[in-house]
């Protein structure tokens, strides 16, 4: 430890190490300045380039591209708006949304599963509900099918 007061003061008035220095052309605020500036530079100049490679490819791939054929050119520039019949439904110009169509044929099934019906009234042909027959067939078994597995081992 130093016996020296901090106080004491020196040449210039201002207290001094002997092993610290600093030296002022260690940090200057111009060269940092200047790369920032090139930085920026570099940043446009890259955008400038990456706009220019976009273009071209654009213009490249539209000219390399192959002509309708004629059966399409005949139909007017808008030949692209819709594609040719039969259109799969959800695209534009078809008449049904195929959401709604769905839960038409979803209502159907479900209805057309749980009603009383004669098939054939003289041979003794009628549709039940499916739960109703999935309970006659887990009491009863199919008819004409050999004994379960579990009345086999007994």
């Amino acid at each position: 430890m130093s016996t020296e007061s901090h106080n004491q003061s020196h040449d210039a008035g201002e207290p001094r190490h002997t092993d610290v220095a600093f030296e002022e052309r260690d940090v200057k605020a111009g060269t940092i300045y200047g790369y920032l500036f090139a930085l920026g530079l570099a940043v446009v100049a890259s955008l400038l380039v990456c706009v220019y490679i976009l273009r071209f490819t654009l213009k490249f791939a539209a000219s390399n591209d192959a002509p309708p054929p004629p059966s399409r050119a005949a139909l007017g520039p808008d030949y692209r708006e819709l594609p040719p019949e039969p259109r799969l439904q959800g695209v534009p110009g078809h008449a049904t949304d195929p959401q709604q169509d769905m839960r038409d044929k979803l209502k159907a099934d479900t209805e057309a599963n749980q009603k009383f019906e004669w098939i054939d009234e003289s041979s003794g042909i009628a549709q039940i509900p499916v739960k109703d027959a999935m309970k006659i067939i887990a009491e009863k078994g199919l008819p004409g099918s050999s004994a379960s597995a579990t009345e086999k081992k007994k």
